[in-house]
């Protein structure tokens, strides 16, 4: 069904047909092949190139564990109902593996052709055969003495059921009988893990390593003295990590919660990895052992399981083979240390902060720092969603509360495989004395943002923090996020309304004068003014569309941006991993643009423009173009209304939109094609741009100190004349 205008291909009028909605699935996964292409990019330093493995290792954990572990729910379920894209969860999980085969496939490959370069930097892999006599005598020592007390062989046979198996854990399946002829009997060892000993143990004083599980394998005879040793087989299992109930009417979340804990250590199993020169018939027994099915869910890996691990490679110290070391700067306008933190804030009215660009510590953790001892504060609210093991963030709000501030924390429990460690910071937190909840029933808190009230010269006043990041200090120094302090009084009001709402979590319906809070309100604002853009739209005036976002999952809002799209709008999309639409199809798609940055730094910002007939509209915060983000979580989008910080977002988006090493051009078909710069003024990172940029922010401020002292000089020069 199309109607068709003069000179313009036929418009598609019917934006239902699932053809026009990629899959998400597919997408994220696809977002991980250009992840892993930064391996191969030898523009990046070698070490850096390991670090792209390990981070493709990792996600792929958490894509089975999340993303299969959910779809085979639905299976298990019987669900028939198909999503945007029109694909059944058992299609879904077929197309997935095949991707995901190719991706284990590649890393591989990846690491062999790695590998071959790190030995031209004395840096080695050697298998334990390959260690000289001395290296060996050095290794077995080091085995008695630090792994042999670890390890707690478990039999397999009729006396011993078969054993449990943890999330994630790397196993050996061991082969042994009496004598060359008797009978064969299986044991497991489970590689330990987080106990001291890492999994790529260095041999001797050079950067030499083997694995943690090589070293095991060659001394099986100090666990099994006397016995033939057969083979020696690894394997590895993924469990399911989606196991709270479908409701949420628990009368007590937090019991909840650490059931949900509990279930998981004990839930499905979803993945069997296993080396490619694995016995079969161990294979078959493994999968009949585990209730899986082995031609699905049984992945063969060439090369070491768990490549996640290779993050221990990357930490290697040498500097050459690594990124530039990158150091956050200060912002130029909380230079003055001396100077409260609010009295800067009451100046500037708002400041916006760039990270990992400026520094997190300097800013976000002073802001919290200087609330919990300023004798004029009174009241501290925040929400936590994620934060660091050695977090100074709770340390503060520990101060606060020991200072007598009251204090109040938004804990989210649900915040997958944080679920622990929040429960733990809640449970310090409230022996404290601050008051913790757990937000909202059914819906999950993801906002990030802190509420000061404080009693000014000139009575109460209100300052806030709001960001598109967590508040963990680790992840400032590696997610590319925004944020603002403000004492705007109408955003301050608005998020006074919003804690009240998610200490008590009643009265939802209530009423905002600038943040778009999801669920009630974030949604149909995008929506309406995707629709103002079309209304607005004219050739004298063409409407603007710019979007950041980690994903764009949601149909609604897909199939609103077509529309735009429809009626001449130019929809610019800076969509980081998951992305439903299908830029450059004409009668749907053609003023669409989608790019992906992958690069140094994980992006993680999200950024909304809309041009609105020249009166330019920004907005920043916490929330992902997904359905969940805008229809099941609480989460607070702000708008920028300086244009001073305008500029600064403006700066950000078209960096990005510009650059030509670390943008990825999206084809209609759901593929991506690298930029490749055309001259040389165009090889440069987006992030060593955007870092320069944060350094000549904070360049001239020297220079205007020169100037004020000049001025100063010439003031007393005038008086003394």
């Amino acid at each position: 069904m199309a109607t068709e205008s003069q000179n313009q291909a036929p418009v598609i009028t019917n934006l239902n047909e699932p053809q026009w909605y990629l899959n998400r699935e597919l997408t994220w996964l696809s977002f991980n092949q250009r992840v892993l292409s930064e391996a191969r990019n030898p523009d990046n330093p070698l070490l850096e190139r390991v670090f792209f493995i390990a981070v493709v290792g990792s996600n792929l954990d958490e894509f089975f564990m999340k993303r299969i572990g959910g779809l085979k729910q639905q299976v298990g379920a019987g669900v028939k109902k198909t999503r945007a894209d029109g694909m059944l969860p058992q299609e879904q999980i077929e197309a997935c593996y095949e991707v995901a085969t190719e991706l284990l496939k590649d890393q591989r490959l990846f690491m062999e052709e790695i590998e071959a370069l790190l030995k031209k930097e004395r840096i080695f892999f050697k298998k334990y055969d390959d260690l000289t006599e001395t290296e060996k005598r050095e290794m077995e020592k080091y085995f008695r003495d630090e792994v042999y007390p670890l390890l707690t062989p478990q039999g397999i046979d009729p006396a011993h059921p078969f054993p449990f198996l943890s999330n994630l854990s790397l196993n050996l399946l061991v082969t042994v009988s009496e004598g060359e002829n008797g009978n064969r009997f299986l044991n497991r060892i489970k590689v330990p893990h987080g106990v001291g000993v890492p999994r790529f143990i260095k041999v001797g004083r050079k950067n030499l390593y083997i694995t943690f599980e090589e070293l095991i394998a060659n001394n099986l005879d100090e666990l099994f003295p006397g016995l033939q040793i057969h083979s020696c087989e690894n394997f590895r299992v993924t469990r399911n990590a989606i196991t709270e109930p479908m409701t949420e009417q628990a009368n007590d979340l937090l019991s909840m919660i650490e059931s949900a804990l509990r279930d998981r250590k004990f839930s499905d199993i979803v993945r069997l990895q296993v080396n490619d020169d694995i016995d079969p018939a161990h294979r078959g027994m493994l999968a009949a052992e585990l209730g899986i099915d082995e031609q699905e869910d049984v992945f063969e890996a060439p090369g070491i399981l768990a490549k996640r691990d290779l993050m221990e490679i990357w930490k290697i110290d040498k500097p050459a083979l690594h990124f530039p070391e990158h150091h956050p700067c200060d912002h130029p306008a909380l230079l003055a240390e001396e100077q409260n933190i609010f009295h800067i804030i009451r100046e500037k009215k708002s400041i916006l902060l760039q990270h990992p660009y400026e520094s997190f510590e300097s800013s976000v953790e002073r802001f919290l720092k200087e609330a919990s001892s300023d004798p004029k504060v009174l009241v501290i609210k925040m929400t936590l969603y994620r934060t660091s093991s050695d977090s100074r963030i709770i340390r503060y709000l520990l101060d606060a509360a020991h200072n007598g501030k009251q204090v109040a924390v938004v804990v989210e429990l649900m915040a997958r495989f944080d679920e622990y460690a929040n429960i733990k910071w809640a449970e310090t937190m409230e022996e404290a004395g601050i008051h913790v909840t757990y937000g909202v029933v059914g819906l999950k808190t993801h906002s990030k943002a802190i509420l000061v009230v404080r009693r000014d010269y000139n009575g109460l006043k209100r300052y806030a923090h709001i960001g598109t990041g967590n508040y963990h200090s680790g992840t400032a120094r590696q997610y590319c996020d925004v944020g603002v302090l403000t004492n705007d009084s109408d955003i301050c009001s608005d998020l006074t309304e919003l804690f009240n709402y998610l200490t008590t979590g009643s009265a939802p319906v209530r009423k905002y004068k600038k943040i778009l809070p999801s669920p009630k309100i974030l949604k149909k604002a995008l929506l309406s003014k995707i629709e103002r853009e079309i209304a607005h739209h004219s050739p004298d005036s063409p409407g603007l569309i710019q979007f950041k976002s980690n994903a764009l999952e949601d149909s609604d809002i897909t199939k609103a941006l077509y529309r735009a799209s429809q009626a001449g709008v130019k929809v610019d999309l800076i969509i980081r991993d998951s992305c439903r639409i299908r830029p450059g199809i004409p009668g749907l798609s053609e003023n669409i643009s989608v790019i992906s940055v992958v690069g140094r730094f994980l992006e993680h910002a999200r950024i909304f423009y809309f041009r609105n007939n020249g009166e330019e509209e920004y907005f920043f915060g916490s929330a992902d173009l997904m359905k969940r983000n805008l229809e099941s979580r609480v989460e607070v989008v702000t708008p920028i209304e300086d244009p001073k910080l305008q500029a600064g977002l403006r700066e950000i988006l078209d960096t990005q939109l510009a650059n030509q090493v670390n943008s990825w051009d999206m084809h209609e078909d759901g593929t991506y094609t690298k930029r490749q710069p055309k001259i040389p003024e165009e090889n440069r990172g987006v992030h060593d741009i955007l870092i320069e940029l944060a350094e000549q922010r904070l360049a001239v401020i020297p220079h205007l100190k020169k100037r004020r002292a000049k001025k100063q000089a010439k003031k007393k020069s005038r008086k003394r004349n």
